[in-house]
């Protein structure tokens, strides 16, 4: 069987050697507590810095703002900087270092000193083949996917926007692998994802005249890399534009949430559903799709909006996944779907009661994290009010209106049944992005975005929009400062918040949790390091 550790997973012999290493060096402590490798921090974006025991008993009296520093890039549309990753015990010219990776939306990847916010070295990728059209939010033509870092090998894999994968040197950004072309030029591709050898992504929205899907490259090899997709639709139907993109979970199958689109699997076509498969060759295995399946392609309420969290507790595991309609799914996994296809064990309505395709819902990702007791959590960002039918939470605190945190843990029911348990709502959220966790703290940001999409109905049927998409200007107008929210992981009561330190919103991004900062971006191309003062 493979086994997890620090979120990744390995054969036993693999995790043996590990271990051993951990207890013969001190810097394996410093591997495990230091570093934010990817998107949601592991192959199973759980957003649990495993080991990171940096805030422990120390409060957060003197957590704050440690540094901003800007970053020479310029916005596309909505896109910016893409979320932040940590790498520590870096060598670089200037000595070892702990640094903070970020990708500009106009082509560049940034090295940052995580102690000062310098800039340590830069690396820009000068596109192969022209814009096909001018870019706007839906299409921005930009660099879009969180990188992934090797931290074994010291590279770090970056998707440029011409669709050509780099890998580069943490200590300096030299050229290590490639460029080779993986994906369509100018394809919306969303967060990197590494395990074994291969790195992942997704696909969405059609963009580049791209087919929606997921998509891997065997990075192990170097000459002729083989190239493997998963597509889900016949085009541009049932995205997947989950924030942390396709799921490694410890069981050795890679799953993943697609937005709306038709359901015939004979035929290779796979809406509104979630689908798993082998991580290397890509070879579905098996799906679920919910019952009402065609009641969220028909209102465009997608499944694929979330990134689908593997929750494992007392033996048995279960995925855990959301999306615009505003439900929130709890699904065994032995057999994915079940018979049919169409068995779970929980549904919850959390938001949207209204059916709008946009503002409002579950949107990200979701975020799990394991208590000392064992027990599991599930963090769910939820945007807009909650549901009228939603289950009672028997703590909640602040504001609901515009949006929320929700808390759940895994439980028994009165018929022994493992099911999500309700704790807390923490309100005041404008717009929350997907939750980071560490030493029972939760981290969480308010974007602040504008998330109006068109002028027109909320709600629309399929092939009955009647509405106008807005422009970039009209976008990004009517937004609002982001907000650093930190709370307790069992209690939601709020500890700290960042007030106007943050000069700007923030599309579709994620934290970084590493050593006791937390590292922010926003629109204004600007990064930012919150910590334990001094």
């Amino acid at each position: 069987a493979n086994l997890t550790y620090n979120g990744a997973w390995y054969h036993p012999m693999q995790k043996t050697i590990r271990l051993l290493f951990i207890l013969l060096s001190g810097a394996g402590l410093l591997w495990a507590q230091n570093n934010w490798p990817v998107y949601g921090h592991g192959p199973g974006h759980s957003g649990w810095a495993r080991n990171d025991r940096a805030f422990a008993n120390a409060g957060l009296k003197h957590f704050g703002l440690l540094w901003k520093a800007h970053l020479p890039n310029k916005a596309k549309s909505l896109i910016a900087l893409t979320a932040p990753l940590v790498a520590a015990g870096v060598t670089t010219a200037a000595g070892v270092k702990t640094l903070v990776f970020t990708a500009g939306s106009s082509g560049t990847l940034y090295a940052v000193d995580a102690a000062s916010g310098k800039i340590v070295w830069r690396h820009r990728f000068a596109p192969s083949v022209p814009q096909p059209y001018p870019g706007m939010w839906l299409c921005p033509n930009g660099l879009n996917a969180t990188p992934v870092i090797d931290l074994r090998h010291r590279i770090i894999y970056v998707l440029a926007a011409d669709g050509r994968l780099y890998g580069l040197g943490l200590g300096r950004g030299s050229l290590r692998w490639g460029p080779v072309q993986w994906v369509p030029p100018y394809a919306k591709t969303w967060s990197l994802n590494y395990a074994h050898g291969w790195v992942y992504t997704s696909i969405s929205q059609g963009c580049g005249d791209a087919a929606s899907g997921v998509y891997a490259i065997r990075v192990s090899q170097r000459q002729r890399p083989e190239i493997r997709e998963l597509l889900v639709s016949n085009g541009a139907p049932a995205g997947v534009w989950g924030r942390g993109g396709p799921t490694l979970a410890p069981n050795g199958r890679l799953y993943a949430a697609t937005g709306d689109g038709p359901l015939e699997p004979r035929r290779g076509w796979l809406g509104s559903s979630i689908i798993a498969a082998t991580p290397q060759g890509l070879r579905r295995t098996g799906y679920f799709a919910p019952p009402n399946w065609r009641f969220l392609t028909h209102y465009d309420l997608d499944l694929g909006a979330t990134s689908v969290a593997w929750l494992s507790w007392q033996r048995h595991a279960w995925l855990a996944a959301g999306g615009k309609g505003g439900t929130l799914y709890l699904v065994p996994t032995r057999p994915l779907g079940g018979a049919d296809h169409h068995t779970l064990r929980q549904r919850l309505r959390l938001a949207n009661d209204q059916r709008a395709y946009e503002a409002k819902g579950i949107w990200g990702a979701l975020s799990h994290w394991r208590d000392a007791q064992g027990r599991e959590w599930l963090y769910v960002p939820v945007w807009g009010p909650v549901s009228k039918m939603a289950p009672h939470f028997p703590r909640v605190i602040g504001n609901t209106a515009a949006g929320s945190l929700m808390a759940f843990r895994l439980a028994h029911n009165a018929k022994k049944q493992v099911i999500l348990k309700p704790v807390w709502m923490a309100g005041g959220f404008a717009v929350p992005d997907p939750a980071a966790i560490a030493d029972g703290l939760v981290f969480a940001l308010s974007t602040g975005e504008n998330v109006q999409q068109t002028q027109g109905a909320a709600v629309k049927s399929h092939g009955h929009y009647g509405t106008k998409i807005l422009s970039d200007a009209q976008r990004e107008a009517h937004t609002h400062h982001a907000v650093l929210r930190v709370l307790n992981a069992r209690t939601g009561k709020l500890l700290y918040q960042s007030g106007g330190a943050i000069a700007t919103w923030t599309h579709f991004s994620g934290l970084a949790v590493a050593g006791g900062r937390v590292f922010v971006v926003d629109h204004g191309s600007n990064i930012y390091c919150f910590g334990l003062r001094p």
